[in-house]
C-alpha cells in the first residue's frame, strides 16, 4: 500500500486556482483510474477532476465552496496496486518517507512557524482585504495550515486579529465564537443596508471571474479605438441565406460568424494582434484561436475556436452553435477553454451600441461587436438608410499601438463592407 496525493490541477491558460463545488466521492469510497473525483469551477470553466490512481479515498483536503491553489493537495488515495516506473516518477508516497527518530514537541513547535508561512493565494487575498494578521490565526487545515474557511469563518464572526491584538482562535479555546457584529453595515465591504435591501451570496465562479477581470485591469494598460462599418451587404447575404442554411445544415447562420471570420482573415495580415505580453518579450502566437464569450444566468464562459482562419463561415457557425451549447448544457470542458489568441465579444446581442471590453488576460486585444442598426448615413452626398455597426477594439498598449490597431480595425471594416454574394463563400 502507498498513499498519493491529488492535487488541483491547472484547468486553463493563466488559471492559478480552482474552486472545488462538488466533492463526487468520500473518505471510504473505492475509485479507479480516471473516475471523476470532483467538480471543480474556475473563472475560465467548471470541469471534473478525474483520479491518477486506483485506491481508496483516505481524506479529503478541502471543503466545497473551498478555494485552492493550482498544485494544492485536494485528497488522499491509499493506491492499491504496485505501479510503473512511469507513474511512480516525480511522485514520493508517505510510505517511502523514513522517520529516523520520534518527533518532540520542541521540533514540533519549531516547525509550526514555518508551516503557518505557507498561504494559498486565496488566502492571502482574504488577509489582505481584511486587514487579517496571519501569524495570529490559527489554522485547521492539514498540518495546521489556515485555509479560506478559517478567514471566512473569522470575517463572518466580525472579530479580525489585527497587529498588536490577541489571536482570534486560541489554542485553549478554539471553539470559542466571537459576539455577533452589528448587520446594519457588511462586515466585508462595509457597504450601508437598509431595510429591504437583498444581500446575494458571491459564488465561486463569480469571484472568479471577479478575480481575473480585476488582474486584466490591474496589469494591462487598457486603451480602445471604435470604427463605424457599414454592413448592409453582409445583412443582405445571409439574410438571403439564414432559411435554406438551418434547412440544409440544422443550425443556424448567424452575423457573428461573419464577423469572426472577418477577424480571422484580418489577424493573418496583422498578427501582431495574436500576441500576448511576456514580461521580457511579446509572444506572437502562430495559431489565431478565436475566444468568444458565451453567458448563462450568472456566469460568463470565453469558449475557443481554433484555427479559425482555416475555417469556412459555415464551419464558425457550426462551431459556435457547440460551444454555445456546451456551455448553455454544462458540458464545456478544460480544453475547449484552452489555447485562446485573441477574443471577440458579441455584445449586440444584449443591443449595446458602444462599449470597451477588458481584454481576456494573457491576450492583447478583445474586439465588441456591437448591434446592427439601421441608420441615415451620408453616401455620394446623398442620405440613405443603411445596416451600421460599431467595431470597439481594447488593446494592451504594452503589446500594441495605435497605428496597427486601426490598420487591423480599418482591415475588418474592409472586409465586411465588401462582403457578397459573389466574393464571400460560405462554405
Amino acid at each position: 500500500m502507498a498513499m498519493e496525493l491529488m492535487k488541483m490541477p491547472q484547468l486553463g491558460e493563466s488559471v492559478t486556482e480552482g474552486t472545488i463545488s462538488k466533492w463526487l466521492v468520500k473518505p471510504g469510497d473505492h475509485v479507479t483510474k480516471y473516475d471523476p473525483l470532483a467538480e471543480v469551477m474556475t473563472d475560465k470553466v467548471n470541469a471534473e477532476v478525474p483520479s491518477s490512481f486506483t485506491g481508496i479515498i483516505k481524506e479529503l483536503k478541502a471543503d466545497e465552496n473551498q478555494t485552492l491553489a493550482v498544485g494544492e493537495v485536494i485528497c488522499s488515495i491509499e493506491v492499491e496496486t504496485a505501479k510503473t516506473d512511469n507513474e511512480n516518477a516525480g511522485q514520493v508516497s508517505h510510505s517511502e518517507e523514513k522517520v529516523d527518530a520520534p518527533v518532540t514537541r520542541d521540533v514540533q513547535q519549531a516547525a509550526e512557524p514555518s508551516r503557518k508561512a505557507r498561504y494559498s493565494p486565496a488566502v492571502l487575498k482574504l488577509s489582505q482585504e481584511h486587514g487579517i494578521d496571519l501569524s495570529k490565526v490559527k489554522g485547521t487545515g492539514n498540518e495546521g495550515r489556515i485555509t479560506r474557511k478559517d478567514l471566512l469563518k473569522l470575517v463572518e464572526s466580525g472579530n479580525l486579529p489585527k497587529a498588536d491584538e490577541p489571536s482570534a482562535i486560541s489554542d485553549a479555546a478554539p471553539e470559542v465564537i466571537a459576539p455577533q457584529v452589528n448587520r446594519q453595515t457588511s462586515p466585508v465591504t462595509n457597504v450601508p443596508t437598509a431595510f429591504g435591501d437583498k444581500e446575494i451570496p458571491v459564488t465561486g465562479i463569480r469571484k472568479a471571474i471577479a478575480s481575473n477581470m480585476l488582474k486584466s485591469k490591474h496589469e494591462i494598460p487598457h486603451a480602445w479605438t471604435m470604427v463605424e462599418v457599414d454592413a448592409s451587404n453582409m445583412v443582405k447575404l445571409r439574410d438571403n441565406l439564414k432559411s435554406d442554411f438551418k434547412q440544409k445544415e440544422g443550425y443556424n447562420l448567424t452575423y457573428f460568424a461573419f464577423f469572426v471570420k472577418a477577424v480571422a482573415q484580418a489577424l493573418t495580415e496583422f498578427p501582431e494582434l495574436n500576441s500576448m505580453w511576456a514580461g521580457e518579450k511579446i509572444v506572437q502566437k502562430k495559431e489565431i484561436n478565436i475566444s468568444i464569450a458565451v453567458a448563462t444566468e450568472d456566469a460568463l464562459f470565453v469558449p475557443v475556436i481554433k484555427n479559425a482562419d482555416e475555417k469556412s463561415i459555415k464551419g464558425i457557425a457550426r462551431e459556435i452553435q457547440e460551444l454555445a451549447s456546451k456551455v448553455k448544457s454544462g458540458k464545456l470542458k478544460a480544453e475547449d477553454m484552452q489555447g485562446g489568441t485573441f477574443t471577440v465579444n458579441n455584445t449586440g446581442s444584449f443591443g449595446s451600441v458602444q462599449s470597451m471590453g477588458i481584454i481576456n488576460y494573457p491576450q492583447a486585444a478583445i474586439l465588441q461587436v456591437e448591434t446592427i442598426v439601421k441608420r441615415p448615413v451620408v453616401i455620394n452626398d446623398m442620405i440613405a438608410v443603411r445596416d451600421m455597426v460599431n467595431l470597439c477594439l481594447s488593446l494592451d498598449h504594452r503589446v500594441l499601438d495605435g497605428l496597427v490597431c486601426g490598420r487591423f480595425l480599418a482591415r475588418v471594416k474592409e472586409i465586411i463592407e465588401k462582403i457578397s454574394k459573389d466574393n464571400t463563400p460560405i462554405y
